[in-house]
């Protein structure tokens, strides 16, 4: 079975194709390199360059690689930004992914992993997140995964095709130092970048309902989230009809983003750091943390790393782009 992975020289494309290659998977990848960087790219794995718009150039990939079963994680995933640009959002996650169906029914494609996000549920007022959870989105960004599910879920099972939507929680860490985030969108990096420019960490907002005040969140490791890519798309490989699979992808912890501040800062050398403390981002729900015990149920899987080791990885991935950060 080959499966081409959509993004997949992109931050968690990366991990996934990485993960899946080493569990003996041939993989190929499509990607537009628009955020990706090939030198990702486990060796001697193929490199399709282009967009799950172009139609053409996603047929030439399914065929000339002989696809069987795709792992779609293409898509822009910036929450402000979607705000500020939905009609770009709607047209890269939707009509991209309609354009990528359509061409895998047309080539007879039997499985179908669609990388999903817990911004689907918006702000839900449960201590643990379940499946069952009512989506309520609450950015152009969770709309577009939501959609995306229900787009998935509909074309499986019109055309006989086993589907997956995994809802993952907040990604942190690295396989590799190389394949660390590059970007600084995600409260660990901001975390890394104020401090590495002499700043003190900042926190949005401190009076929420929770223990010390500030967001809780369910942080899981890159390499965790890959893992359950790969156990995803065996499933429906070997259990085809058991397609149809919803499954949140996160430990069932939650940190606080103060308690985030205060390991980076560890982590960093600098726990003399005192966090800023600035008014609430709008939107921003006060907990949300995944129950996984389905995800356990139905695939096997079972988070393996803690959050300091997430931040001890991304750590070193910032370290080897930004040489002057040291950790005294």
């Amino acid at each position: 079975m080959t499966w081409l992975i959509t993004g997949g020289a992109g931050y968690i494309g990366a991990h996934v194709a990485r993960a899946m290659t080493e569990a003996g998977e041939r993989v190929a990848v499509l990607d537009d390199l628009s955020s990706g960087d090939a030198a990702r790219l486990p060796d001697g794995v193929p490199l399709v360059r282009g967009s799950v718009l172009d139609r053409e150039t996603v047929d030439r990939a399914l065929k000339e690689h002989g696809v069987t079963g795709v792992v779609h994680l293409a898509a822009k995933k910036q929450v402000g930004e979607s705000v500020e640009r939905p009609l770009l959002y709607y047209r890269e996650n939707v009509h991209g992914l309609t354009v990528l169906l359509e061409a895998v029914v047309a080539a007879g494609v039997r499985s179908f992993v669609f990388s999903s996000s817990a911004a689907v549920y918006g702000m839900p007022d449960v201590d643990l997140v379940t499946e069952a959870t009512p989506c309520l989105p609450i950015n152009p960004y969770g709309e577009t995964k939501l959609a995306g599910e229900w787009l998935v879920r509909a074309v499986g099972a019109a055309h006989g095709l086993s589907t997956a939507c995994l809802r993952y929680f907040n990604v942190a860490g690295a396989a590799r130092p190389e394949l660390a985030d590059t970007g600084v969108f995600n409260i660990i990096p901001m975390m890394f970048d104020r401090i590495t420019r002499g700043e003190r960490p900042r926190i949005f907002g401190d009076d929420y309902a929770t223990p010390d005040g500030t967001c809780v969140r369910d942080y899981i490791h890159i390499e965790d989230l890959a893992t359950a890519h790969l156990a995803a798309a065996r499933r429906l490989a070997e259990r085809p009809e058991a397609g149809d699979l919803t499954l949140n992808v996160g430990t069932g912890h939650g940190v606080s983003v103060r308690e985030m501040a205060q390991l980076v800062g560890e982590v960093t050398g600098r726990p003399d750091l005192t966090p800023e403390t600035g008014p609430r981002r709008p939107g921003d729900p006060a907990r949300v943390v995944a129950a996984n015990d389905l995800i356990t149920r139905t695939l096997g899987w079972s988070p393996r790393h803690d959050v300091r080791s997430m931040v001890v990885s991304a750590w070193e991935g910032w370290r080897l782009r930004h040489p002057d950060a040291s950790a005294d």
